[in-house]
């Protein structure tokens, strides 16, 4: 099993402080990578992992996840499935 892998799952339930004993250790690993190909392994999971945004709810969205809503928000304009400004505004008085 990799061992960034392995390091990654047993550092998962650390406290805030170990957090950052935990982000010194793995920079300092990945200073020492000389190979590309690990590298963009490693950049490749952050990209899919990070937090990027979260919805209006407070759940946190991963960059996949905030391109995902921004194409189903595309195609429900796209399609019309969408209500103006000025309607809202309209709405909002009736409430």
């Amino acid at each position: 099993m990799n061992e960034l892998f392995v390091n990654f799952v047993k550092f998962k339930n650390v406290s805030e402080m170990d957090l950052q004993v935990v982000k010194i250790d793995v920079l300092q690993k990945i200073m020492n990578v000389s190979k590309i190909s690990l590298l963009d392994k490693i950049n490749d999971i952050l990209d899919k992992e990070m937090i990027v945004g979260y919805t209006t709810d407070g759940e946190p969205l991963t960059k996949e996840a905030y391109n995902a809503r921004l194409l189903l928000a595309e195609k429900q304009i796209a399609s019309g499935n969408y209500i103006s400004q000025e309607d809202l505004e309209k709405e909002v008085e009736n409430w």
